[in-house]
């Protein structure tokens, strides 16, 4: 839907989204010849539960990856054919993106102008209704329908990140996401063991659940329960604590009715061009503080991260994709036969690691070497990722899972720790490339709207590639290949980045 004619845009330099700094230990947005203020504190009454809410949406994803390619097998779809399990699994996977591509920039749209609170309400919401409905589906169109509603309704993954950029300035933020992993690695960390330890509970533990009917026809309904569970409790704190961070917001209401009479969006907030010509300065100003139209967001700079974003998302998603289906392979077809207990522990000491790291270490890092050649570093740790995959299958041949297996899934993991810090990099370059404040929101949606179709592409391909590549009389390295392919192509669009988000705040 169209939401806002076109205007002029005002300096950024005169927004309060980049703050200028003094303390040359905490250079962040600004570059270090410049003169730099002293970083402000963290809002932590408000911070904290945005963290709780990156936990809620973490658990989720990392419950269901342990048991999702045996669940595959369980309801038959696959028709015994192990070959087929990954090409499955890339579609349920993409079945939450396709459906989140539809809906994200509308929900990023509108929460600039309705606020972040009400959509983040209903994204917890979808997330309990689906996880339930995921637990309880018998059927791959069960299980589709499932993951199309989550995405559909849950527009949490750009709403967090506007809501971070809202109650942070230019001095804290980069601090604000070295604490943004912890959420994620204890949802990596405690998402697996959840989903491998309580999928088929009346099997694993026959004396505490064996009575349980329930359990016995819906052998995957009690790690769903569990970040059901969390989400409600969430909803409960966004509902009760959290305040609102969109100071111009309107009500649903009066935007529905702007919309039935035709009207656009802006007219109600922006002078007109007689004040504009009066007050010239001042009105400015007063533009730069309500949401602009699309396309005056569609600059240079928002189309440079979009692309480098996508192409990281898309080599992350197929990565991720591949590495729960390339452990419960059998090592005969080119995985390392493991079960969904191991797969779940590898999943959560890795998740530990690569918050634990990035915790500790990316506000240093940022400030020694800037959030451009990080972000280079870690899509360049790509190419020795995916060299390993054949390496750990051809030790595995030879030797059984030995030592050098497990050292070589240490040192492939140990690497991806680089390729999760690009996250964080590129939201410092979303700040630095949206033309104003109070658009932070739907510049998120824009983005967050091509990486969903790097998330449809990612998983589905890279799961159906590796499928096809194990099936007899087909090259076994062709979704190594094809996972190479998206590894330089990242590296070439890093590199059209600045070195410094600072770069472009300067030049607005």
């Amino acid at each position: 839907m169209s939401l806002i004619g076109c205007a002029h845009r005002s300096s950024f330099s005169r927004t309060p989204m980049i703050a200028r700094q003094d303390d040359e230990e905490t250079p962040l947005l600004q570059r270090p010849e410049q003169q730099m203020a002293r970083a402000s504190p963290l809002p932590w009454d408000q911070f904290w539960i945005i963290l709780f809410l990156q936990f809620s949406d973490s658990l989720v994803f990392q419950t269901l990856a342990p048991f999702t390619p045996q669940l595959i097998r369980d309801i038959g779809v696959t028709n015994g054919d192990e070959s087929q399990v990954g090409h499955y699994v890339g579609i349920l996977q993409s079945s939450y993106y396709m459906a989140q591509a539809l809906t994200i920039l509308h929900w990023s749209q509108l929460s600039d102008h309705i606020g972040r609170k009400p959509l983040m309400l209903t994204a917890l919401f979808a997330i309990v209704v689906s996880m339930f409905s995921f637990g309880l589906s018998k059927t791959f169109v069960g299980l589709v329908i499932s993951r199309a509603f989550c995405g559909a309704f849950n527009g949490s993954n750009g709403v967090i990140k506007s809501m971070v950029m809202d109650i942070t300035d230019a001095t804290n933020m980069p601090k604000a996401y070295s604490y943004m992993p912890l959420p994620w690695m204890l949802g990596t960390f405690v998402g697996p063991l959840v989903g491998g330890s309580l999928s088929r509970p009346v099997d694993r533990f026959p004396e505490i659940f064996g009575r349980s009917k329930l359990l016995k026809l819906y052998p995957y309904l009690l790690p769903c329960t569990v970040p059901a569970i969390f989400a409600l409790v969430a909803w409960l704190v966004t509902y009760s604590r959290f305040k609102e961070s969109v100071s111009t917001r309107v009500s649903l209401w009066e935007l529905i009715k702007r919309w039935l009479l035709r009207q656009s969006y802006a007219k109600p907030f922006l002078p007109s061009s007689n004040a504009l010509a009066i007050s010239g300065v001042a009105n400015s100003e007063e533009v730069s503080s309500k949401p602009l139209p699309l396309c005056a967001l569609l600059t240079p700079k928002v189309l440079t991260v979009a692309a480098s974003y996508v192409t990281m998302a898309l080599f992350y998603m197929a990565f991720s994709s591949v590495l729960p289906v390339f452990y419960s392979t059998p090592i005969e077809l080119g995985g390392l036969s493991l079960d969904p207990p191991h797969i779940g522990a590898i999943l959560a000491v890795s998740g530990v690691a690569h918050g634990a790291f990035q915790l500790l270490f990316y506000a240093r890092l940022h400030d020694r070497f800037g959030a451009g050649a990080i972000h280079i570093a870690g899509v360049g740790s790509g190419i020795p990722i995916i060299i390993l995959f054949p390496v750990i299958n051809a030790l595995a041949r030879v030797h059984g899972l030995g030592l050098a297996v497990w050292l070589s899934v240490g040192a492939q993991l140990s690497l991806a720790t680089s390729l999760v810090m690009c996250y964080p990099c590129l939201a410092l370059f979303i700040r630095a490339a949206a033309p104003n404040h109070a658009s932070l929101g739907v510049t998120n949606g824009i983005i967050q709207l091509v990486v969903a179709g790097a998330r449809i592409i990612g998983p589905a391909s890279a799961a159906s590639v590796f499928s096809y590549s194990m099936q007899e009389g087909h090259d076994k390295w062709s979704v190594y290949y094809y996972l190479m392919t998206i590894a330089f192509l990242a590296v070439g669009t890093s590199l059209l980045l600045p070195r410094d988000p600072s770069l472009w705040a300067d030049h607005q």
